[in-house]
């Protein structure tokens, strides 16, 4: 670092001009916005360029506060070209011919700050990592890029080497913080890859996956803006707690035009939180699941044993026989529309099977027709006209007895009745999971109270695949919404009328104009439908049928089958970039293989991109985490570890009631850094009660400086200490422990401990 006052002063000069464009741009954009704000009115294409540049004016505005830290972060001198700064944004000088002065880290002129080394400098003399806290500049790395300095560097295959390390050992926050200064080549190499097609990211612990991940949405997003801000980006993370810690840097990096999910999260309307056994889960994430949900639908769609007896107004009892039902059935099955959107289908077809049974019955009973409200009993054989039987379809329609008996033959079902009426049933999961043993059955049986579980969603979404959605029954909803939004406005002006009425005698003041003259409850709706500004991301939140432009999941070899049919409808451009390793795949439906899970939907049309360095964990901790690697398989390379702390992994034996004072020391030897206690499932809230200044829970505080999980809850995450309990037993939980214990012991950037209880 450099200390050189001089340089220091003449960088902060710079970066002080930066700040000073900053904020006359955040001041306009902010200044445009409020006029906007102001206006009312108008045709509705100023409406709509209203509304449009509300949208432009308010995310420039949200955007310029983002980059506020550390706007700026890196200087190349060039020995042909004048000194290019870098930064989380692109600045220009609009009093001189729009010279840059800052430019985007994502633009093409910035590369050569993430890839230029001494044996490739592409035209650098000098890189500059420029370090800030707040507006003031506090420090300074030089790198000289010649064959001199690679030939002194430990790491020659690594750029800003001083920077990164700097980064590396610094204390962790609770929250993930970019890397946009201190990414490295072969990040880069992927986080530039092209939009299209499948990218996978395949990288060991601490190898920057998820980061790499993140900088490549803010990448897309700001080379193809156009298409990914209409279509959206979603990021799928394992859980809410993960989500929570990666929240930050997509803003950080002036993106925020992404929806960050959980797989319990992708169903709209359903948050789901319920819990179940692992096994369950990996039942419900079999590809033999859809066959069972196909086989479900069927399943609704009844055939009665016996005739059914229907009472129709005037005391008329027609009979609905089983075999008129079973060919209407199969007639509708035939055409293989979805269940839902057949059902109008299926009615028709039994409303006019019993029109003729009634026309049959008056053409032979010279009483039938009275009795069903007809004047005439000639007893003469009776022909009924085509209008004739268009009036008893009508009539039929209306029979509420007739309507409850179509409504049991062909229910009209949400995904969620399908999905909690098969797991309640015993003769419904019986029926429908022929493939299935009765063990299997039996795990997947539950009372429908209790909400859905994650592994639940993907199910739901198939289950809306199969059913449909009525377009007719969805725009009809709509347009009893506008009418309540209509009568709203109506009873807005009403009282803005009557409030008139009580300040302003109307005949004193005639020509004083009321808000009915200037404006009628059906505008005034539109107006404040048309007012209503939400992103792209937000509106697919709501969705189900959304299509991403671009899909990034992380941990991506613990999705189920199932959970990669619903990711693939969600993306039909296939334009996906999946992060993980399958060394440390922990769920029992998750895979070992990128090939398998990829090739049913995009055949070999995906390229896989290794992540080799470990930048978070020393490697005196990979040397442990290693033997553990070697024993899920010999065939698997640790991550080359970067650096080395100085500090072996410790190993301790203690009763349950010591936990407490072995963490309390750990965190006062942590200093201001993060602690992370690693424990079984079965042990957590025990562990809780032995160390009670640990936050723990379904979503843990990660600013707190201890923090007590699982395995499950600890990936993707870091801390500086991590202290994991009974090691053999998190092996012991799952058929997969082995490698949740190599998660275990990976989340740490400095120190590792092991603590074996023994009984109190």
């Amino acid at each position: 670092m450099s200390s050189n006052s001089a340089d220091i002063a003449s960088e902060q000069k710079y970066v002080s001009r930066l700040y000073d464009r900053l904020d006359e741009m955040r001041e306009k954009a902010a200044g445009r916005l409020a006029v906007l704000l102001r206006q009312a009115g108008g045709t509705p294409q100023a409406r709509s360029e209203r509304e449009s540049g509300v949208t432009l004016y308010t995310e420039q505005v949200t955007q310029f506060g983002a980059v506020e830290n550390g706007l700026c972060f890196g200087r190349l001198d060039f020995h042909d070209d004048e000194p290019r700064y870098i930064g989380r944004i692109g600045l220009f000088d609009d009093s001189a011919e729009y010279r840059s002065l800052l430019v985007d880290w994502r633009a093409p002129a910035a590369r050569p700050f993430y890839l230029a080394t001494a044996a490739s400098p592409d035209g650098v003399r000098r890189r500059r990592n420029i370090r800030t806290r707040l507006r003031e500049v506090v420090g300074l790395h030089d790198e000289v890029l010649d064959i001199e300095a690679a030939r002194d560097s430990a790491h020659e295959d690594l750029t800003g080497e001083a920077a990164l390390l700097s980064a590396l050992t610094a204390s962790r926050t609770g929250r993930m913080r970019d890397i946009v200064a201190t990414i490295q080549a072969e990040q880069d190499h992927v986080i530039r890859a092209p939009l299209d097609g499948v990218q996978v990211v395949q990288g060991g612990p601490g190898t920057g996956k998820t980061a790499v991940a993140l900088h490549r949405a803010a990448y897309l997003l700001y080379t193809h803006r156009r298409e990914l801000s209409t279509r959206a980006v979603l990021i799928v993370g394992p859980n809410q707690t993960f989500l929570k810690y990666i929240s930050q840097v997509l803003p950080s990096l002036a993106e925020t035009g992404v929806l960050l999910r959980t797989v319990g999260d992708l169903y709209p309307g359903v948050s789901a939180r319920r819990t179940e056994p692992v096994e369950v889960a990996e039942i419900k994430g079999r590809t033999v699941m859809a066959e069972v949900l196909a086989a479900a639908v069927r399943d609704r769609q009844r055939v009665p044993d016996e005739p059914l007896p229907i009472k129709i107004t005037g005391g008329e009892t027609l009979m609905l026989e089983p075999e008129t039902v079973r060919k209407a059935r199969e007639r509708i099955r035939r055409l293989g529309k979805q269940h839902n959107l057949s059902r109008q289908l299926f009615d028709t077809e039994i409303v006019h099977a019993l029109t003729q049974q009634i026309a049959d019955k008056i053409g032979h009973d010279p009483y039938a027709h009275d009795a069903l409200g007809g004047d005439d009993a000639t007893g003469d054989e009776q022909y009924m006209e085509e209008a004739d039987l268009a009036e008893i379809r009508r009539e039929l329609r209306k029979e509420p007895e007739l309507l409850g008996t179509l409504d049991w033959l062909w229910p009209v079902l949400t995904p969620e009745q399908l999905v909690a009426g098969l797991f309640a049933s015993p003769q419904r999961l019986a029926t429908a999971t022929p493939q299935l043993t009765d063990e299997e059955r039996e795990l997947l049986r539950r009372e429908p109270r209790g909400g859905f579980t994650p592994a639940d969603v993907p199910l739901l979404d198939e289950a809306a695949e199969l059913l449909g959605e009525d377009e007719a029954s969805a725009a009809a909803a709509a347009e009893r919404l506008r009418r309540l939004e209509v009568a709203y406005a109506a009873g807005a002006l009403e009282i803005a009328l009557g409030s008139r009425s009580i300040d302003v005698e109307d005949e004193a003041e005639p020509e004083l104009l009321a808000a009915t003259d200037l404006i009628d409850p059906e505008r005034l709706a539109e107006r404040h439908e048309a007012s209503e500004r939400r992103t792209a991301a937000q509106r697919a939140a709501a969705d189900r049928k959304w299509a991403f432009g671009h899909v990034i999941v992380d941990e991506a070899q613990e999705l189920s089958p199932m959970t990669w049919r619903l990711l693939m409808r969600r993306c039909p451009s296939r334009s996906m970039t999946l992060v993980g390793d399958v060394a440390q795949t922990g769920d029992l439906s998750g895979t070992s293989s990128w090939a398998p899970v990829l090739e049913p939907y995009v055949g070999e049309r995906w390229r896989l991109a290794e992540l080799t360095v470990n930048y978070r964990t020393p490697a005196e901790i990979m040397a442990v985490a290693g033997e553990v690697l070697a024993e899920i398989d010999p065939t698997l390379e640790p991550p080359r570890s970067v650096r080395e702390s100085g500090v072996q992994p410790w190993e301790r034996t203690a009763d349950l009631a010591e936990l407490g004072e072995i963490v309390r020391a750990e965190a006062a030897a942590m200093g201001d850094g993060r602690l992370g206690v690693i424990v079984p499932i079965g042990l957590l809230f025990g562990a809780g009660r032995a160390v009670p200044e640990a936050v723990l829970g379904d979503d843990p505080d990660l600013e707190s400086r201890v923090v007590l999980l699982t395995v499950k809850q600890a990936k993707g995450l870091e801390f500086d200490h991590v202290i994991v309990v009974e090691p053999d037993r998190i092996v012991a939980e799952s058929r997969r422990g082995k490698s949740d214990l190599y998660v275990a012991l990976t989340r740490a950037t400095q120190r590792l401990g092991t603590v074996t209880l023994t009984a109190s």
